[in-house]
Parts: structure tokens; sequence; C-alpha cells
């Protein structure tokens, strides 16, 4: 373990290897975590879902370190396995795994959680919640030395929000899955959290309805009094991360200026 005393900033993850999974633009809370960091000394190994996505991921790569950049879509049969066989070809080891990837049908996403279908829900519990185990089982054997893996939730998960709907079950199971995880994976020295930022206008988040209203909100009644930025969520991560955090594991961390505790 590196010796606290002698970490810089700019060193703190200083030949650690990185795989983040989420990156859609530069807005991504993903993006956010992989600039952070990548400034701390990672490298990286960063995904796009589909040729169309891809276009959107190549710009952020230009201030990164990224000696992967590969496709990655977790429905997909033998995809996931993929980026995994590169790592451990390229790497031969893995420190860090971010999965920052949900996604429910629109329609299920937009209706009330009563009347969501099987298929969506089904669908949504895939991508979001079981595609984190699958890494998680993927990232095991590459953690020789342990490692932090981390996936993306919200207050929604806790408390009943209006209109996050059916994704507030689905990372209520994530949140369970983090601790479970966590407590397996353990004994090998790899902890495992959950990080939920506050409000904010990223591709994902704008697929819920009134979201601009939440986003007010939030601003309003969070100790705060401002919305978090992908910087907070960035260097929040990397700290948890780094070698300055080897106890803290099966956490939900909160990165919200305080929102979760008066909302």
């Amino acid at each position: 373990m590196t010796d606290i005393s002698d970490i810089r900033i700019g060193e703190l993850m200083k030949g650690k290897k990185a795989l983040i999974v989420g990156v859609a633009n530069e807005h991504s809370i993903a993006y956010g975590i992989a600039r952070s960091l990548s400034r701390a000394g990672a490298e990286l190994a960063i995904t796009y879902q589909t040729e169309k996505t891809k276009t959107f991921v190549e710009p952020c790569l230009a201030d990164l370190r990224v000696p992967l950049f590969m496709p990655c879509d977790v429905t997909q049969a033998g995809s996931l396995e993929a980026v995994f066989e590169a790592i451990e070809k390229t790497w031969g080891r893995l420190d860090v795994l971010v999965h920052a990837i949900a996604f429910a049908p629109r329609e299920d996403l937009h209706g009330r959680v009563v009347d969501c279908s099987l298929n969506g829900f089904l669908n949504a519990m895939d991508v979001s919640c079981h595609s984190f185990i699958r890494m998680a089982k993927l990232a095991e054997p590459l953690m020789k030395d342990g490692g932090a893996m981390f996936t993306m939730t919200y207050y929604g998960s806790e408390k009943a929000v209006p209109n996050y709907n059916m994704m507030g079950p689905v990372k209520a199971a994530l949140e369970s899955t983090v601790r479970y995880l966590a407590l397996e994976l353990g004994e090998k020295r790899i902890r495992v959290n959950a990080i939920s930022p506050g409000p904010m206008m990223t591709r994902a988040a704008s697929g819920l309805k009134k979201f601009e209203h939440l986003l007010s909100l939030a601003a309003e009644r969070a100790p705060t009094h401002h919305l978090v930025t992908l910087d907070d969520v960035g260097r929040t991560t990397t700290f948890l991360a780094s070698d300055l955090a080897p106890s803290i594991t099966g956490d939900v961390i909160y990165i919200d200026g305080g929102y979760h505790i008066v909302g």
C-alpha cells in the first residue's frame, strides 16, 4: 500500500488501471469520474455501446489516459466478456471498476410502478443491476491486490421521489447488491460502494419527467444551496478508489450537498 504521507494529487492513482463503463458524453457522470481518475494518474479503459454512441464518447478521450477504448453492450452475449479479456491481455490486472449504466423502457419509466410491464422491469433490472454483478464477477480475478468497485445510484431508491418511478425499486436492488458484494469480496480487499449524486443534468436524467423541477428543488433545499458538479462526483470517487480509503466499503456515498438529509 502507498505511504499516504507521500501522495500528491497528481499521483494519487499513479499506476492504477480503471475500467469506466457508461461514458455517454462530456456531461455524463462517468466522464466526470474518468477525468478525475485520469488527472490523478490512472490509466483508463473506456467503453461505448454502439457505433452511434461512439461518436459522442470519442471527443471525451482527448484529455484522458485511455489506452483501451472498446465497444460494450451488456445486452449482447459475449460483449462484456470481450472487454475483460482485452483488459487481462493488455494490463493483466484491474484496480478500479466504475459501473455507470442504467436503462428502463420509456413507457415503463414514465408510467406508474403499479403499471410497469414484466419485460420492462426485467430489462431495467438486467441493465441497471445484474450487469454490475456480472462485471464484479469478471473483475474479481483481475483485482489480484485488491481494488474498488463503484456503481451509480440515486436518492429515489430510499425515498419515493415523484417521477423517478420504476427506477426507484431498481436502484434499491442495486444498493442491496452493493452490500452483498462488499461482504463477499471484502476478504480479497476489494471494496464495493454506490455513489449517489444529487440531481444533475445528464442524458440519463433528461429522460425523467419534470426533471427541471427536481433540479430547482434540490438547489433550494440542499444545505449547501447549490447543485453538485461532475468534478464533485469525480473527486470523491477518486478518493474512495485510492489508498486513502481502505476501510470504506458497502456504503451509499451521497454527493448531493446534503439534500438527502432534508429531502
